[in-house]
């Protein structure tokens, strides 16, 4: 991971939250065993009301994790107005 050092301890950080929050829904303790829809689902609802610049950020963590997965998985930030 390249970056700066808080940069990649923000990413480090939101993978520990979208880990949890997956395993708490689904008890899937690691990555590897996450499909596209369990992601999509924590894409799609717990980010649904956040501010527009935390999802933002939550969907660069998002790509991190889906390219060290060897997955071409793609999402897409919604905003709500």
């Amino acid at each position: 991971m390249t970056g700066s050092h808080a940069t990649r301890q923000r990413h480090v950080r939101q993978a520990k939250i979208i880990q949890a929050k997956i395993a708490e829904r689904w008890q899937l303790e690691t990555p590897r065993a996450w499909r596209r829809k369990h992601v999509a689902w924590f894409v799609e609802h717990r980010l649904a009301m956040q501010c527009k610049a935390t999802r933002y950020y939550y969907l660069l963590t998002v790509q991190l994790l889906v390219r060290r997965l060897g997955k071409a998985w793609v999402f897409k930030c919604q905003t709500k107005v």
